[in-house]
């Protein structure tokens, strides 16, 4: 539990790091596959692969459903001290993650093939992202309940657990990948393997935690009935972020559709491992974001008011300086990073100028990641979901738009100037409602 009555910078220092280097670590399996089948089979793989990155989004936005809701829930029972409740909240994270996975595969199983051609796929690039992601699906139940279980280890104040649980499946992923893709010679398959299976490994860690050496929550069910009351309040809260982040995928759709006319199968290889990359910054800050989401739940459920202030203060200082160092990062050494997962020259040159302009909204990318953390934590996910969907769906129309005037180039500022817009705006709806929401 992190409620505590300690230093808040402290506090949530102790929960935010574990957690960032965890959410860091976890946007490495999608890394990890790029860089190999990067340097192993080429950038016209990757391209492949791009297609399927945001259906593998859209079935993480099904696990944002269940995660976000249980964890806001968990958090809540601790703080009232209703362990029992907490036990019932955990039970149906299980199911819902289930039931919901299995309809997913079956539903993307059946369309895959006009799904990924109407994204963009070609001849020469709809194998490799058919192969890879039929093996996706095939562990997306393993994939959801990883989701759900790791956002209820986090929320219940056992970060560490949960980041030794992550680097330990990144490890495992990085082993598998060159022995599937190299040494059994399996490709962008071999790739697919090694993702859900070292999926498997941390969702096992996680159960474990969870079931034995947990004494908060050792009462679980796997198997149980869904009880109406907590399943009805995970899906009213966790809602509007599953919106929000299917939204999400369906843009990246678009965007890599767009992409792919402009720029061809670089441009749809720039757009996935550029985004990649920014995910490692998303990710890191979104530990704080999640430190900042289950401190104010827990304080906001005792009615510590002042203490979910400071927090929020304390947590965008926090943030400001990570935003800071990825501009200088992206600004400044963006080919260089690029280059890290294609070795081509005309890939990493085309990646540079991504990262370059995607670099000038970083501070503003922390600005709307902290304010949705303290949204969350006070059960208010509408506002999040809003602006980012409003400025999410805006990134299509103004990427036609500016990529007819100076080309391929207008789908990274599209992208650039969409993150600018969702801090801006959700810092004046926090400032707006503080009154209200802290009353």
């Amino acid at each position: 539990m992190i409620l505590g009555t300690e230093r808040i910078s402290k506090l949530l220092t102790q929960y935010a790091i574990p957690a960032s280097i965890a959410m860091t670590a976890s946007s490495l399996y999608n890394m990890a596959d790029s860089i190999f089948i990067g340097h192993g089979v080429g950038a016209l793989a990757i391209s492949g692969l791009a297609l399927t990155f945001p259906l593998m989004n859209l079935a993480a936005a099904f696990g944002s459903l269940v995660g976000v809701g249980a964890s806001t829930l968990v958090s809540v029972k601790l703080g009232q001290k209703d362990y029992e409740g907490a036990n019932h909240v955990l039970g149906n994270v299980l199911m819902l993650n289930v039931l919901l996975g299995l309809a997913f595969t079956v539903v993307f199983l059946l369309f895959l093939d006009p799904i990924l051609y109407f994204f963009g796929a070609s001849e020469q690039t709809l194998p490799y992202a058919h192969d890879y992601m039929v093996v996706i699906l095939i562990g997306n139940v393993i994939t959801h309940l990883y989701l759900g279980l790791n956002s209820v280890l986090r929320s219940s104040g056992f970060p560490k657990m949960a980041m030794y649980a992550t680097l330990a499946s990144v490890v495992i992923n990085c082993v598998l990948n060159p022995l599937f893709i190299f040494g059994f010679n399996l490709g962008t398959n071999g790739a697919a393997w090694a993702t859900w299976l070292s999926q498997a490994v941390v969702c096992a860690l996680f159960i474990y935690q969870l079931k034995i050496r947990n004494p908060l929550f050792g009462g679980f069910r796997f198997l149980t009935r869904l009880k109406s009351d907590y399943t009805l309040k995970i899906i009213h809260i966790g809602l509007p972020v599953a919106t929000l982040n299917a939204l999400f995928a369906v843009i990246n759709f678009f965007m890599a559709r767009t992409a792919s006319t402009y720029g061809g199968h670089i441009g749809l290889m720039t757009l996935t491992a550029g985004g990649q990359i920014e995910a490692i910054a998303w990710n890191t800050s979104q530990g704080f974001s999640t430190a900042l989401s289950s401190f104010v739940a827990q304080n906001y459920a005792a009615k510590e008011w002042e203490r979910v202030k400071a927090a929020y203060r304390t947590t965008l200082k926090m943030t400001s300086v990570l935003g800071a160092l990825c501009t200088i990062l992206f600004v400044f050494y963006s080919s260089e990073v690029f280059s890290l997962i294609v070795p081509e020259q005309a890939a990493y040159e085309a990646g540079g100028v991504y990262l370059r302009i995607d670099g000038y909204s970083m501070l503003f990318m922390m600005l709307e990641i902290t304010n949705q953390g303290l949204f969350y934590g006070v059960g208010r996910t509408i506002p999040p979901a809003v602006v980012s969907i409003t400025f999410n769906s805006l990134r299509i129309p103004t990427a036609i738009l500016l990529c007819q005037a100076i080309g391929i180039n207008g789908v990274w500022w599209a992208i650039s100037l969409s993150s600018i817009a969702k801090g801006i705006v959700l810092s004046l709806w926090f400032l707006i409602l503080q009154k209200k929401i802290l009353k």
